[in-house]
């Protein structure tokens, strides 16, 4: 099971906004030894919402759905999670005393439609002002506010997910080639693919900084550490025979 992200609204698409939920989301899966495979962004637009939800629903991936969960009209995501599955859309009962308590007679006409969901959906806590979010099978979906969606998500995996923790999670290393060009070398990159199918070889060409002012391209294989630290050092002596000067690069989690 990977881990992928949907991150809804405008104003990320606009500009108005920065997204901070992949970064954080990164960082929250990292610390539990697991990575994020892929992120989508969308708009306030039903139709795409709908679109990627039911591919969201349909796939086999636990996914984190960011926004568009509030009472106000742009709000598109809890219809639409609805619709794509097939599902009416209902006040859940403990998601209805939340509300009525956290705003007393408030909570009626609109407030109240945040405890709307699709019939069978399963809430999660809201630490910050107790307004729930839900899950869906693998889909979970919280706040666009990140004091709210941070912790909502941390309390998904800590709940319902530590059998994909991982306590060796991948790594990241690499070296640098000064001087190299990707085009030359790309049957060395083929044959190292194919010698280590287990791991992901980067490759990242750089045309001169400050700390390396030659044209250069930074390496890296990512997998089970072992193994990187086998390949990596067959590819730098590949690369040394090659006639190319070789400088370390740091490791990090892949």
């Amino acid at each position: 099971m990977q881990t992928g992200a949907l991150i809804i609204g405008d104003e990320l698409l606009s500009g108005k906004r920065q997204d901070k939920h992949m970064q954080a989301l990164i960082r929250i899966l990292a610390a539990r030894g697991m990575k994020l495979a892929w992120a989508e962004y969308l708009g306030d637009d039903p139709v795409r919402i709908e679109a990627a939800l039911r591919r969201a629903f349909a796939g086999g991936d636990l996914v984190f759905s960011f926004g568009g969960i509030g009472a106000t009209p742009d709000d598109h995501t809890r219809p639409c999670a609805a619709r794509a599955l097939g599902a009416p859309l209902v006040l859940h009962p403990e998601a209805k005393i939340l509300l009525e308590t956290r705003f007393g007679a408030e909570a009626y006409p609109h407030r109240i439609h945040m405890g709307h969901f699709p019939e069978g959906a399963s809430l999660i806590p809201n630490p910050v002002n107790q307004v729930p979010g839900f899950s869906c099978g693998h889909v979970h979906f919280v706040p666009g506010f990140p004091s709210m969606a941070w912790p909502m998500a941390e309390w998904v995996l800590d709940t319902h997910y530590r059998q994909l923790f991982n306590d060796q999670p991948d790594i990241e290393q690499g070296c640098i080639a000064v001087n190299a060009k990707e085009g030359d070398l790309i049957g060395l990159m083929q044959d190292f693919t194919a010698r280590y199918p287990a791991l992901k070889l980067s490759s990242l060409p750089n045309f001169g900084n400050e700390s390396i002012p030659q044209m250069h391209i930074e390496f890296g294989f990512a997998g089970r550490a072992a193994l990187v630290e086998i390949a990596l050092a067959e590819w730098k002596k590949a690369l040394q025979a090659l006639g190319y000067e070789i400088r370390e690069k740091g490791a990090s989690r892949a």
